[in-house]
């Protein structure tokens, strides 16, 4: 029983059961027409060869003018063998096992043997089968005579020769019919084998990866249907094997960014208790610096958890780009001015407002302005620009600073990342500010780029939102 439930053999036996069907209803078909056609032929090539019973019948009617009284003609049993020179032996005729109608010009009807269909029309397969009855001028065609074998009993028009021929003709058949049955026993198998192989190796393949294999990759052979399926496995085993290296970058870079704070607490705390380090407000204050940024980078790794996972609330409206953007950069002017760095704003007075939560976009601009600070020298220049493309409001932070190496733009927007490994967070940050941008930037329905001449040239953050 298991071995029926393999999708091949089913595949085999349904490919076998409707070549057996068709084969054989052919078989049928052919073995039956080829048998009744050439006894019609026989039947008619001794009535043409005869060629006297025709001519009573045109006699007949041209004598009458009519059919009327062609059941005394048949009465007589003019067809009857031996009546007509040269017509050979039927012994269905002399039995009466030979089945006659006479049809007018008209194909209707006017004599019948069985007196089953007297009145009636020919219908088109008897009109197919007819011997047309020509008049003696050879121009007019004034009946049609059918000659045909009953159903019952055994036909006997036929003589020995034209037995033989039949019975050859149906071994040939029937051989021709065992022939195909096995050779497309034989393609449906070779073709159930290759339809099913594929997904053998798929579902191999998916073992494999259940496994913990996710580098497990198929081939995208076979049929079109199948070739999707296989593209679909392997782009669906490529975003396991990312997702995964993703987690297992985010444990480790969260069990980093962890330890260094966690490991100043627990010194300064271990160093209290033995009185190296006096219990005073100043260490007080230390430690608690430290929780801070604790609590800040556990804040900042949920806020970026839910906005990768679609789960970030926003309160989107209309909001003004311009007025966030003046707001943005008032609020850091006192920093800027402290770091002796010069920062403006050029926003035009017809830009467009954008559906984005205000609070949201505050934060994009805060996030991307404390990059910028962080990163340009004294004496530099930053500047927050906006301007309308399309259907959206494209804003650009763009600084004059340490500018970004042309193989770490690609990485600048993922977490943790630091273009300097070792720089200290109190320099470089956590390393989540721009990831966190183009979370919000993302889910917003808008795209944030970078773009940097090269080291030392400065660089440009931008982002874009959808128009209101």
């Amino acid at each position: 029983m298991k071995i029926l439930n393999s999708l091949w053999i089913r595949l085999t036996l349904a490919f076998t059961l409707v070549i057996l069907v068709a084969v054989g209803a052919i078989a049928i078909l052919i073995n039956h027409t080829t048998g009744t056609e050439f006894r019609q032929y026989i039947t008619h090539s001794g009535m043409r060869a005869s060629g006297s019973g025709m001519e009573q019948l045109v006699a007949f009617y041209e004598r009458q003018n009519s059919w009327d009284g062609v059941e005394n003609l048949f009465a007589e049993g003019f067809l009857v063998s031996g009546s007509m020179p040269g017509m050979p032996h039927w012994p269905g005729m002399a039995t009466g096992r030979l089945e006659v109608m006479l049809a007018d010009a008209d194909a209707r009807i006017v004599f019948d043997s069985t007196a089953k269909s007297t009145g009636k029309r020919l219908r088109r397969s008897e009109r197919t089968g007819a011997l047309p009855i020509i008049d003696s001028n050879g121009q007019e065609t004034i009946g049609y005579l059918v000659l045909s074998m009953p159903n019952r009993g055994k036909p006997d028009v036929l003589g020995t020769l034209e037995e033989r021929f039949l019975e050859r003709m149906q071994s040939v058949l029937l051989a021709g019919a065992a022939t195909a049955v096995v050779l497309g026993l034989i393609a449906g198998a070779l073709l159930s084998r290759s339809l099913t192989a594929p997904l053998q190796r798929l579902a191999a393949a998916a073992r494999a990866v259940g496994s913990g294999d996710l580098d497990r990759r198929v081939e995208t052979t076979g049929s079109a249907e199948i070739a999707k399926v296989g593209q679909a496995f392997n782009e669906m085993t490529a975003a396991l094997e990312e997702a995964e290296q993703l987690r297992r970058n985010l444990m480790a870079d969260v069990a980093h960014e962890l330890r260094t704070p966690l490991s100043v607490l627990q010194g300064n705390l271990r160093a209290i208790l033995d009185d190296i380090y006096p219990l005073e407000k100043v260490e007080i204050a230390r430690l608690y610096d430290e929780t801070r940024l604790l609590s800040r980078l556990v804040g900042d790794l949920r806020e970026l958890a839910l906005a990768e996972a679609g789960q970030l609330g926003l309160n989107l409206q209309s909001t003004d780009a311009g007025e966030a953007i003046r707001v943005a950069v008032a609020n850091f002017e006192p920093a800027a001015e402290s770091g002796m760095i010069q920062l403006s704003s050029d926003v035009p007075p017809e830009l467009p407002p954008v559906m984005a939560d205000p609070d949201r976009l505050a934060q994009v601009l805060r996030n991307l302005l404390i990059n910028a600070l962080r990163h340009t020298a004294k004496g530099g220049q930053i500047s927050v620009s906006a301007a309308a493309v399309e259907d959206a409001v494209e804003i650009a932070v763009t600084d004059d600073g340490e500018g970004i190496a042309p193989q770490d733009l690609p990485h600048v927007f993922d977490r943790f990342w630091r273009a300097e490994p070792s720089r200290s967070r109190a320099e470089g940050g956590a390393g989540l500010g721009l990831a966190i941008v183009r979370a919000i930037v993302e889910t917003h329905g808008g795209q944030v780029s970078a773009a940097s001449p090269g080291l030392g040239l400065g660089c440009t953050f931008s982002f874009t939102l959808p128009a209101a």
